[in-house]
């Protein structure tokens, strides 16, 4: 990958979302590395939570320094609503502008809405080329997400601002990159743009092949692993990988395992995740699962394929909104490229269409005990080698790097 005058491109990258944060670790730095080898200079503002912060300050910086990034974290404000968020905004800006006066960006490369209007600003008054990497409808995934309730009037406000700000920015930017082919088709057929041709590109949520792989594992490890976490050659693991937050049906996972749990004679549902364990165990209760077949274990980044080997097969029940249309699952990418059978619902992004092709699991129309009573794993479309091709051939970070390279090269020629 060569393109003229990346050796003086200057990219102040924006974002809401910590470097400490997982999507942080696994959906910018490993871009923004491959991105600094082909010459890029990056500075990251990034907005991040306190104890995430203190316990991988020090391993975030090593990345950076390693990859020649500069990193500006900035404190993540999250006590009053609507406020904290308005003081993120002020924050995040301010130290903009401050590196703009020193650096003279070519690029902003803004992930998601709010930081969006600061390299909207930048693109107005500074000619720095905006890039839009919208990750998603960001207003409607706030009221469907339960977060905005529109109701309320101050909140009713903000989604009727934050639309029309949306569609202002994938008017005015100078390229949106959308997470989905059905995200892009969406934007594609807003009334507001039937007549206008936007420059948008696809790049889903990548994953690092080399490191996302099956034959990286090295077995004593994996066995180690297993014995630390009581889990036999003989159990049979359905594994989650990611944080719950508002998005993932914990309930309806749960609900899952308690039916096919009855099908196995020995089984564990291992949680790779963030989420405290006391919370996923209090709902497992509800569905009559022992307490003792529920392991939830944190890792950084660079252990989860380890971690994943152990999954016999995965899953993850996202709820089927229209803001989910342009949503691409970063575990998805992870799980296909370690030749691990996915069961999902059908209804979110590409995610029920990427499995069908690549025959990589199964994806459900219907979440509920009669399904799940009905889905047996035997049964399951699984072909481990096309499971890893269809990670090679969508969700390759080294693809989606040169997608991004292409995208600075098109719009520092416009």
């Amino acid at each position: 990958m060569h393109i003229n005058r990346l050796s003086e491109l200057k990219i102040i990258y924006i974002s809401y979302d910590g470097m400490t944060d997982s999507l942080g670790q696994s959906q910018v730095l490993p871009y923004l590395t491959e991105l600094s080898k082909e010459g890029c200079s990056f500075h990251i503002v990034s907005l991040e939570k306190e104890e995430k912060f203190k316990k991988l300050r020090s391993h975030i910086q090593d990345i950076c320094d390693a990859a020649g990034i500069n990193w500006h974290p900035l404190p993540y404000q999250d006590k009053i609503p609507v406020f904290s968020a308005f003081s993120n905004f002020k924050s995040l800006k301010k130290k903009t502008l401050e590196l703009q006066r020193y650096n003279s960006f070519d690029i902003a490369h803004c992930r998601s809405d709010i930081p969006g209007l600061i390299g909207h600003y930048l693109q107005r008054n500074f000619d720095v080329k905006f890039l839009f990497d919208m990750r998603g409808f960001w207003a409607d995934e706030r009221v469907e997400g339960g977060i905005w309730n529109k109701s309320n009037p101050v909140f009713k406000f903000l989604y009727s601002y934050f639309k029309k700000k949306e569609t202002v920015l994938f008017r005015e930017a100078d390229a949106i990159v959308s997470l989905t082919e059905k995200g892009k088709e969406v934007i594609s057929n807003m009334p507001d743009f039937k007549n206008e041709k936007l420059d948008i590109s696809v790049i889903p949520c990548c994953v690092d092949l080399y490191a996302f792989s099956s034959e990286a594992i090295i077995s004593e490890q994996q066995s180690e692993l297993r014995n630390s976490l009581g889990i036999s050659n003989e159990t049979t693991v359905l594994g989650y990988l990611g944080s719950i937050g508002t998005w993932y049906m914990l309930d309806e996972m749960l609900q899952f395992y308690a039916v096919q749990r009855s099908k196995e004679q020995s089984s564990v549902f291992l949680f790779i995740s963030g989420e405290k364990e006391q919370n996923i165990q209090e709902k497992a209760k509800k569905y009559g699962v022992p307490l003792n077949e529920v392991i939830v274990k944190s890792c950084l980044h660079n252990e989860v394929p380890l971690y994943i080997s152990l999954f016999d097969y995965s899953i993850f029940f996202i709820r089927p909104t229209f803001s989910k249309s342009a949503s691409s699952p970063t575990k998805q990418g992870e799980l296909m490229a370690m030749k691990i059978p996915i069961v999902c619902n059908s209804g979110v992004g590409d995610t029920d269409l990427i499995l069908d092709k690549y025959q990589a699991g199964s994806s459900l129309s219907e979440l509920n005990k009669n399904a799940f009573s009905k889905w047996e794993r035997k049964d399951m479309t699984f072909d481990p080698s096309n499971s890893r091709k269809g990670a090679e051939e969508w969700f390759s970070l080294e693809k989606g790097a040169k997608n991004y390279l292409s995208i600075y090269q098109r719009i520092l020629s416009k």
